[in-house]
């Protein structure tokens, strides 16, 4: 039986589109099946939209800088400068993460194209940026003690919903010697993270106390090995700079037999923050703060604490222990200033999560209301600023004037109010407790006190703005006439003054 020859038989076709060797430019071909460039192409645009909608999932809600701003004011107050250079600082760095997971997922589709394509019509003006690869910002914060510098790294990570731990620099040692290596960082954030590495590879680690592991200077570097200061430094180089790093998951040195995982460190952001006691006295030499003669330079006012470590450059830092290398992957560097009195005050009652709001919702629970005075708000904090404690000491200048009513106050009934005034905070009286519908003024253990003490109104707003006033109500609280020994409390923080024992008669101003 004849059959039609048709000279089609000898040419391959593609199995999706049916489309000839001759119609097409590349023809793939395998056992029985071939798949032309078109089809290939069509694949690719196919997969490389999965990826980019994968990647608008993946990606972090990155609120503006502005936003960011307006949230740490809500929680922090003071150091306006500070917050503004961190609101950049971390808007630039999850813009950056999220540009990288949008570049990951258009890259594959690109290159694959332009092994088909011509490399001209695959790329077009707008990628001239294509091959530019932004590096990370870590930051660096410098200020005293008790001036927020955890409590703004921790607020940062609040306000972009990503995992967040605070390290201690003084617990960190080289690699081989006792104590905590650096990859013990990094799994404390796989912990916060709930073991999940995409979320812990977008969080920031808070590195406290790190002018604690500078280098060591005077030693004979020959003989003592550094391995709390310089190896440290040393080993977070990397980790900074970004790499994949194998952390162990249990325990805080690796083993052959131990399991591990890897994270890679590029995206996630560093944050080292310190005290630098000392830092000002090098800056000081460098700006001739303390020159005298007839070459010294011209000032014409005495630097301040503040404005001097304001002034600090990579080579301060250099000179007080910190490797060049170390600083150079800091690049961005804020100074937060020490709090005065004005501040301390706002801190208690101003911030969201302000600590005599705290307080109050303690006292609620035992259905009690609970007050301060404006003249025991200027007292904590002039107490908190006398012994130089900044903001960390308001809490336990509260908990010394709070403890005995806190104690006695469950098992009492029918308080309905407990006033604390600058009597309670200095030592020489107790908080006023008060039944429902009664008034501060009638209250017993009240009327024995100075006005300014306990009234709610008068002196504390007009110490707010000169240091007066209120501050001598804190200072005179020991000499208020009719004071019973029977009525001082437990707490043992007081500002007594002896060069006051001759003001102990006469009367007092509200």
């Amino acid at each position: 039986m004849s059959r039609v020859i048709s000279y089609q038989d000898d040419i391959r076709q593609c199995t999706f589109c049916g489309k000839t060797e001759r119609q097409v430019r590349k023809l793939v071909a395998g056992p029985g099946v071939a798949i032309c460039d078109e089809c290939i192409a069509l694949c690719v645009e196919m997969i490389g939209d999965e990826e980019r909608r994968d990647a608008e999932r993946n990606a972090l809600d990155v609120p503006k800088p502005a936003q960011i701003m307006q949230y740490l004011d809500s929680h922090v107050i003071g150091q306006t400068e500070a917050k503004r250079t961190l609101a950049v600082a971390v808007y630039n760095h999850y813009k950056r993460v999220n540009m990288e997971l949008q570049e990951a997922a258009a890259g594959t589709e690109r290159r694959q194209l332009e092994l088909l394509r011509n490399a001209g019509e695959a790329r077009g003006a707008s990628d001239r940026f294509a091959d530019v690869r932004v590096a990370k910002s870590n930051i660096l914060m410098l200020g005293p003690t008790g001036v927020g510098k955890t409590y703004l790294a921790q607020t940062l990570a609040e306000v972009m919903h990503v995992p967040f731990v605070i390290a201690d620099a003084t617990t960190l040692t080289e690699a081989g010697y006792v104590g905590d290596d650096v990859e013990t960082v990094l799994q404390r954030l796989i912990q916060e993270a709930d073991g999940d590495l995409e979320r812990a590879r977008h969080g920031i680690i808070y590195i406290d106390e790190i002018d604690k592991i500078a280098r060591k200077s005077g030693e004979n570097t020959s003989i003592t090995r550094d391995v709390s200061g310089e190896g440290v430094q040393q080993a977070l180089l990397k980790i900074l700079e970004g790499t994949v790093a194998t952390v162990p998951l249990e325990g805080t040195r690796k083993h052959r037999e131990q399991e591990s995982v890897q994270i890679d460190t590029r995206d996630i952001l560093f944050i080292c923050g310190g005290a630098f006691v000392g830092l000002t006295d090098i800056v000081a030499q460098r700006v001739g703060a303390h020159e005298s003669g007839f070459g010294a330079s011209w000032h014409d006012h005495e630097l301040t604490q503040d404005e001097l470590l304001a002034q600090a450059n990579a080579d301060d830092l250099e000179a007080f222990g910190l490797l060049p290398e170390f600083i150079g992957r800091l690049p961005v560097v804020t100074t937060l200033h020490a709090l005065g009195r004005n501040d301390l005050e706002r801190i208690l009652t101003e911030p969201a999560n302000a600590l005599v709001k705290q307080y109050q919702k303690l006292f609620l629970v035992d259905g009690v209301d609970l007050e301060f005075t404006p003249a025991a708000i200027a007292a904590i904090a002039k107490t908190a600023i006398t012994q130089g404690t900044g903001a960390r000491g308001l809490r336990s200048i509260i908990e010394h004037a709070l403890e005995g009513t806190m104690y006695e106050l469950p098992q009492m009934q029918g308080v309905a109010r407990v006033v604390v005034d600058a009597d309670a905070i200095v030592g020489t009286g107790k908080p006023v407790l008060l039944a429902a519908g009664e008034r501060l003024e009638d209250a017993p253990a009240f009327r024995g006190r100075s006005a300014a003490g306990g009234a709610s109104t008068g002196g504390a707003g007009d110490d707010a703005g000169d240091g007066t006033g209120g501050a001598h109500v804190a200072d005179d609280a020991d000499g208020v006439d009719g004071a019973d020994a029977d009525a001082a409390p437990t707490a043992d923080i007081a500002i007594i003054h002896p060069e006051h024992d001759g003001r102990r008669s006469g009367s007092r101003r509200a």
